[in-house]
């Protein structure tokens, strides 16, 4: 019975597939198709949340592994990376927890996108979305994981942009997955350490061998983890991405952000528990992080004007607590705080529109009196406390200023000196050559040159000719002259301007990153 587990992302991904191919082919297309596209996705879906519920009642019987080996992915020397699939546990509670709200969301989107011009392909990425979501929760090794953690970030990117022709969702959706980005080179790096120190990246390797792993070690590969699942489920600094994600259509925002992908992050936390609990400076952050989005979401949410922000900031304030819960020990605890949460989350958000027209003309709750005569805390709740445009000023420009300043160094010194991309009778293959041509020389020319040189160690030769030549003539020839001095005034402005350049906040706060990451290293 083990091996159906193979069949639960499985047979998903095959209804991707074959929806995808069908409509690419024009074979299914329109209206008059969308009942095949909608019973390919169903039959899939019910297929997977039936064997899942068979292999947990196999489970809670006793009589299945907690894992089920399909083979060797990579296997050089002492590093052997297996997929395999778990069979018990949280994992599997999880997997079909979130296959029956796949189900319930996939059945709900068959009325709802009816008539729709991106119906297919609203199905083919929903199915595709199913199929990266169970492999994630599913499997017992990090690189497969995040397989299945990337291909739902695009899926998210995909269906936020499914009205592609408006500036405003493609917009959204480029902005939410950059910011998922971050986390991935948090995840990224993990796997890379785990690999490094521990010389696998199976889960059960990672969180059985941290105990051998120094007190610095742990720390870094636990935050490491720790940012990917920040960024994944929205935490504060991150949070701003979730707003934008309400661009999708209803039924998408209730299973990405309401039901299953939101709390991507943390399961990974509770399932990396060992780890986290060898490393109590990882412990405190996840603390601090989750009662921020905590505060963050319920003190943004009391301004919000629409129910879809409401439910995503509530979303927040709720994944807050779980990350807090997870902070101070309590795993039992917020991995039923997990289920729990998915379940009404995405209740919620598929009837949202329900809920509009039931409560139309109540007032809402009001907030206590102490927060409503405060004018200035609603207006930065209004503004969402500013973070979306600290973030650009603190992360985004500084960034973006770097990338400037070395294009502007391949553009000045590396391209001149290296030789730039042109026609070979044009290209400029040294620095020698680049100052002869600036002083009128032609050393392309047979009769005027003085040395010619064929292969690397002639033309070496001939450029440190022409090198030398130049000094001579400028330093030694002409003695302490016009060139001299102008040369050591621009060397002395340009130390001056690089001076500055590295006391600019980008490159101090590079820097104190890098001795950080240094020094857990040693550590």
């Amino acid at each position: 019975m083990a091996a159906w587990i193979v069949f639960v992302p499985l047979l998903p991904l095959l209804a991707a597939l074959l929806i995808g191919g069908l409509h690419f082919f024009q074979i299914i297309d329109g209206e008059a198709d969308e009942k095949s596209t909608a019973r390919i996705g169903l039959t899939a879906i019910s297929l997977s949340v039936l064997i899942s519920l068979a292999i947990l009642a196999g489970d809670l019987s006793g009589q299945l592994a907690d894992s089920y080996h399909v083979g060797n992915w990579l296997d050089s020397g002492k590093l052997t990376i297996a997929f395999k699939l778990q069979t018990g546990g949280f994992n599997l509670w999880l997997a079909t927890l979130f296959a029956l709200l796949l189900l319930i969301v996939m059945r709900f989107s068959v009325n709802y996108l009816h008539r729709e011009a991106g119906f297919h392909r609203f199905f083919f990425i929903l199915n595709l979305f199913a199929a990266a979501m169970l492999l994630l929760v599913l499997s017992g090794n990090a690189l497969f994981t995040f397989v299945g953690w990337e291909v739902a970030g695009v899926c998210s990117y995909w269906l936020i942009a499914y009205a592609y022709n408006r500036p405003v969702a493609a917009h959204n959706a480029t902005r939410a997955f950059v910011t998922n980005r971050v986390g991935d080179g948090g995840f990224m790096l993990g796997i890379a350490l785990a690999l490094i120190w521990l010389e696998n990246c199976d889960w059960q390797a990672i969180n059985g061998g941290v105990a051998d792993l120094a007190r610095g070690d742990a720390t870094l590969l636990a935050l490491s983890f720790a940012l990917a699942a920040f960024a994944k489920s929205a935490q504060v600094p991150f949070t701003p991405w979730l707003a934008r994600a309400m661009e999708g259509p209803t039924p998408s925002s209730a299973v990405f952000y309401g039901g299953v992908m939101i709390h991507a992050g943390v399961f990974l936390i509770i399932q990396l528990q060992p780890l986290f609990s060898q490393a109590p400076l990882a412990m405190w952050v996840l603390a601090m992080v989750g009662g921020l989005t905590a505060i963050y979401g319920y003190w943004v949410g009391l301004s919000q004007t629409d129910i879809k922000s409401s439910q995503l900031f509530a979303t927040s304030a709720q994944l807050g607590l779980m990350f807090l819960e997870c902070g101070l020990g309590f795993w039992t605890l917020a991995a039923w705080h997990l289920c729990a949460h998915a379940v009404v989350r995405c209740y919620l958000l598929l009837t949202a529109p329900s809920i509009l027209h039931a409560t139309h003309g109540r007032p809402t709750k009001p907030v206590p009196s102490a927060l409503a005569n405060c004018r200035w805390a609603f207006m930065a709740s209004l503004q969402r406390g500013w973070l979306e445009p600290a973030m650009d000023l603190v992360l985004v420009k500084p960034i973006l200023q770097l990338a400037r300043d070395m294009r502007a160094i391949d553009d000045r010194i590396i391209d001149p000196a290296l030789g730039v991309p042109a026609p070979a009778i044009k290209a400029i293959s040294s620095l020698a050559q680049w100052e002869e041509r600036k002083m009128g020389a032609n050393l392309d020319s047979e009769e005027d040159s003085f040395a010619q040189g064929s292969g690397l160690a002639g033309k070496l030769a001939q450029w440190t000719a022409a090198l030398l030549s130049w000094f001579e003539y400028h330093f030694i020839l002409r003695g302490i002259g016009s060139d001299s001095i102008h040369l050591g005034r621009r060397l002395g402005r340009t130390a001056n301007r690089f001076e500055q350049l590295l006391l600019s906040p980008r490159y101090l706060a590079l820097f104190v990153l890098i001795t950080l990451m240094v020094a857990l290293g040693y550590q």
